[in-house]
């Protein structure tokens, strides 16, 4: 989850440690991702990952995720959607974003990262829900990580579900659709 713990002032020689829950501001961007399987709500991380929501936005904003899959699913990993079309086909997609995996969140269950190639620096449409904790792809863990820019607050049963579907070769046995994904 995302909990970070703030460091106060030091009074009286104690140093006051406050623990903040839910660090997303009450004005993030909200998007509700309309699949096969049911909903599912994300809250993005504007302050955390300014370029990485702008970049998942105006993907939103111009309907690019509308029957796109879920094309790779690993149980107890992740489930991967957003860059091909149930025939496999790709979507146009923009430049590349920076990587922003150094903003201090962490790939925990139930976040959503931006998908890349090996390059630091290739995201573009692809993104991932975290089904597990995946500390192995934070920020200096192995590499410069994957950048999280939110987090499922609602439909976490759709993701498991998702997760728990049968596949081969880590693609779904059965289609599963992202009908749309819009703001909320």
């Amino acid at each position: 989850m995302f909990v970070r713990a703030l460091v106060g002032s030091v009074m009286f020689g104690v140093a006051s440690v406050l623990s903040v829950s839910g660090v997303f501001a009450q004005e993030n961007p909200v998007v509700v991702m309309e699949t096969s399987m049911g909903s599912i709500t994300v809250e993005l991380a504007q302050q955390e990952a300014p370029l990485s929501v702008e970049n998942f936005l105006t993907y939103v904003d111009a309907n690019h995720y509308d029957n796109t899959i879920f094309h790779r699913i690993i149980q107890n990993f992740m489930i991967q959607g957003g860059g091909f079309s149930p025939e496999m086909g790709r979507n146009q997609t923009r430049a590349p974003v920076k990587n922003e995996a150094e903003n201090g969140l962490t790939n925990d269950r139930y976040t959503i990262a931006m998908a890349r190639t090996n390059e630091v620096d290739s995201a573009t449409d692809q993104f991932f829900i975290n089904t597990v904790d995946n500390d192995f792809l934070n920020n200096g863990a192995r590499d410069f990580g994957y950048a999280v820019f939110g987090r499922v607050i609602e439909g976490t049963e759709v993701v498991n579900s998702i997760a728990a579907a049968p596949v081969t070769n880590s693609l779904p046995n059965e289609t599963v659709l992202i009908r749309s994904i819009r703001r909320r």
